[in-house]
Parts: structure tokens; sequence; C-alpha cells
């Protein structure tokens, strides 16, 4: 059996495979996307996009169309643990400070328009039957509706999810905490007062019962609602088991009382707040990105948000690498600044647990009334705010103490060209190469043998400002250099020598 040859397997096809694919695709990169369904997934699951991603779509021109799609449902901020007290996004100084109401399929669907105007796209019902690695790349074996093919790839990236069949087939570890919580959630028509009002924060949209039950539901297009819900009964039932019309009517009954029905149950799936994490994210040849390498409870809406981030990042390095910039090394950073992230979600979705569980004569609700007064401190609530939305994240750089904007998100800003035209800096991005921003006229002649690589545009800013006569800025939004010595040295660090090494085996 000959197999089909390309640079990169991606298997799976939700957020984090799908943003992997088109940043691959981007870059000119073969890539083959697998996935065992027929087609998308078309319940709505994760509800909503962080103002971080949001600024990430925004650098490859993918939010217009993702807004296009969006809820018109303006959430009143974002929040922790649904207390009563709004995160303010915009202390961080982002054009997106609410998140943006966006089911999952909707998502998926913008990033699939885009790799197929990119020249790509996903097999569907591909399932994965069989991998080897070896020095040079993987093969793969998958059951296809034609039968049974093999694909040989340079790397293979997994992002088939919670349950990752290719997790299991190399036995990658999955260490954490098992399920003390099962919840479920469904897309359903309900009958009844049900509140389409378009904003409001989400705690107003919190119910629960003496007896442990708890809806929340939020609208969503076409005369659906969504239903996030829990209780004694959904405790009990085995991952796989339906969604029952009786169920979710005990829940509603329970939190609403008579004003609300179910008259049809259109997707439902169930979860629960299992929470583990892959110790590497690369083993040989083979990458995770998304659920495959970590899983939590959605408290907070950071999941979906957390995959397509990592997939952000991996993306421009893997190209890097394969189109021979620079040596595999890069990878490893892969490691070193998303793994600390997702660390960091867990820890805040297990907090949040204990916050949101049920009533109890275990201090809980003093810890509640503790929080909700914390978090209506300016400062408390701008730093909550940056960890939820991750735009307080901080790339590690040996020359991060040199200037305070290092490893930092760079900020989308007014620019005037020379001409006089006017830009943002995420319209220099749309292309996924890095870019270096001469803001004041600073000679940077250094930097032409990256100009393959790296754009070196010279603007004036309209409004706001870096304290940086110029900045170089990666190609996932973050800067990695700020004006002073040792541009070479990070250009290098990032984008390869000037000269390239060759091409990467």
């Amino acid at each position: 059996m000959n197999a089909q040859v390309t640079d990169v397997i991606v298997v799976g096809a939700g957020g984090a495979g799908l943003t992997l694919a088109t940043e691959l695709a981007l870059a000119g990169v073969p890539t083959v996307v697998l996935d065992r369904l027929p087609g998308r997934n078309l319940q709505s699951r994760a509800g909503a996009i962080q103002p971080r991603t949001a600024e990430m779509l925004a650098l490859r021109g993918l939010l217009d169309d993702a807004l296009g799609r969006s809820i018109d449902y303006r959430l009143a901020g974002g929040h922790f643990a649904g207390l009563p007290v709004p995160l303010d996004y915009a202390a961080w100084d982002t054009r997106y400070p609410h998140p943006v109401l966006l089911p999952q399929d909707q998502l998926e669907a913008v990033l699939e328009d885009r790799l197929t105007e990119l020249g790509g796209r996903v097999l569907r019902e591909h399932l994965l039957t069989g991998l080897h690695q070896d020095a040079e790349g993987v093969t793969v074996t998958v059951s296809a509706p034609d039968g049974e093919r093999s694909v040989r790839g340079r790397h293979l990236v997994a992002c088939d999810g919670a349950h990752s069949t290719v997790r299991k087939t190399i036995g990658a570890a999955f260490p954490g905490r098992a399920a003390t919580v099962r919840m479920a959630t469904a897309d359903l028509v309900l009958t009844g007062a049900v509140d389409d009002s378009t904003a409001g924060h989400i705690s107003s949209r919190i119910q629960t019962s003496p007896e442990g039950h708890f809806a929340m539901i939020i609208p969503l297009a076409n005369g659906l609602q969504k239903l996030i819900f829990s209780g004694p009964r959904t405790a009990l039932a085995e991952r796989d088991a339906p969604v029952t019309t009786e169920e979710v009517r005990e829940v509603l009954h329970a939190t609403h009382g008579g004003t609300l029905d179910v008259s049809e149950i259109r997707y439902a799936s169930r979860f629960s707040d299992a929470s583990r994490q892959l110790e590497q994210y690369r083993h040989g040849r083979v990458l995770f990105a998304g659920d495959s390498a970590h899983i939590h409870s959605p408290a907070g809406g950071q999941g979906l948000n957390l995959g397509v981030q990592d997939a952000f990042n991996l993306g421009w390095k893997l190209a890097a690498v394969l189109r021979g910039d620079i040596g595999e090394d890069l990878l490893d950073t892969y490691q070193t600044e998303r793994h600390p992230v997702a660390a960091r979600v867990l820890a805040l979705t297990r907090a949040q647990g204990v916050v949101m569980g049920p009533q109890r004569d275990d201090g809980v609700g003093e810890l509640r009334d503790v929080l909700t007064d914390l978090l209506r401190l300016p400062e408390a609530n701008r730093y909550m705010a940056g960890v939820m939305a991750g735009l307080d994240l901080r790339m590690p750089s040996p020359d991060a103490a040199d200037h305070p904007l290092l490893g930092l998100r760079m900020p989308d800003l007014d620019l005037v060209a020379a001409d006089g035209g006017r830009f943002r800096f995420s319209d220099l991005t749309r292309t996924g190469g890095g870019v270096l921003l001469d803001l004041t006229g600073a000679p940077l002649a250094a930097a032409a043998p990256w100009a393959d690589r790296v754009a070196r545009v010279r603007a004036g800013a309209e409004s706001g400002a870096v304290g940086a006569e110029a900045v170089l800025v990666r190609p996932d939004g973050y800067v990695c250099w700020a004006g002073g010595a040792g541009l070479t040295e990070t250009l290098t660090r990032w984008f390869g020598p000037a000269d390239r090494p060759g091409e990467a085996g």
C-alpha cells in the first residue's frame, strides 16, 4: 500500500486542528487534515471566544467573518466562577473588550473556509487505526470510505480531542484528576418565558436549586437556546448515555419552576470537570495541541481559546522548521511557552469549580462573598481579566528585563504611513510572517537578510505608544525585540540565520 506523502499530518478538525492547518497552509507547508466524523459537528459546544483569541483572529483577517457569524448578544465583560462582577477587559487596552458569543461550529466554519481558500481540505471519515514514527517522520494508517490507506508526514500534530486516539496509540501519560462533577449541554428549543435579552452578565443567566441542580441558558441563533446543566440525575449518567427530555425537564422544573419546558433537543453531549495535562507536548515527531494535550472543566470559557492559541503558537514555528529556515530546537519553545499556560488554566478551572459548587455549610458561600468583594477592586479585577482572557501572557525571553514590552502581545496600534495612509498593526500580519515595525525612522539595515521572513514597515503611531524606536513582532503577535542592541541575535533566534541552514530533515 503506497503512502500519501505530505509534510504535516493534522489529526482532528476541531478549533485547534483547523487553526493549525490554516497557519501551515498560509506558510505554504503541505498538510493533510484527517477527521473521523463525516462532517463538522454542528453542536454549539464552546460558546465564546475571549479577547486574546479575537485579537489573534484579527491578525489573520479572520475576525470579521467570525463576528458576522456570532450571536447578537453582548456580555457585560468576562466572569470568574460566575460571580456577579464583570471582568473589565478594556483595562488591557484591547479593541475587543467583550467575549464574542461564537458557537464552536461557526468558528470551525470560518477556519475551514479559510483553509479551503488556501488550497487545503479536511479528509472526512478518516479514522486513525495505526501510527508508527521513525527518525525521519510519521506514518499513519487510516480507515477511509474507500478502504484502508496510509499517510506519511515529517511531523504529526494530534488535535483529536480529550479522548485522543493518537495519545492512546503512542502511550503518552495523561496525569491529572478524575472527574468529580458530571454535566451536560444541549442546543434545544424551549417553550415558555425564555429570557431573550441581548445584554447582561453571565451570572444573571445562572439558576440553581437547593437539591443541587444547575442551569445556565444562553441564546443561540434560529430560535435555539444553549442549556448547560447538571443535577442529581446528570451526575450519575454514563458519559455516552443520551441526554433525555426527561432529564432536561427535571432540571428546568427545579431551577425555573413551571415557566420553561423543552419541546426539542437538537444536539446534546456530556462533559465533566476531569483535569489532565500531558507532561510533554512533543513525543519525537508527534506533537499535541488543544484538548489532546489538556482537559479541564469549561468553567470560565477558556478551553476552545486555549487550543486555538496553542495552534497559533505552534503553526509558525513548525512551518519555519519545515521550510528549513531554522533548526528543530525552535519547536522546544512550544513546550516552554504553552505548557505553563495550560497548567494555569487547569488550576483556575479547579478553583472555579469549588466556588461554583453547591451551597453547603462549609464556607463556600463566604468564599464567594470574599472573592466578589475582591473583584470589585480595580487592580484585582484587571488582574483576573488578564488571566481569564489570556491578555496578560508574557512569553519567556532572555531579554525580558530590558524593555517592559518584551514577551507581551503587540498592541494593535493605529499607524500612519509616510504617504499618509492609515492602517492598523494587525493589517501587517495577514501573511503570517514576522513584522519589524520602525516607528521613528531608525536605520534597520541589519534586518535586510531576513526580508523574506520578516516584513519591514516604517510608520508612525497615530494613537498609543510602545516606548521604543522599533519593535520586532513574531507571527503570533508577541514582541520579541524592542529597540536597542541585539536585533541580529533576536532575528536569528526566532527566524533562523540570515543564510538558512538548509532543508530540515
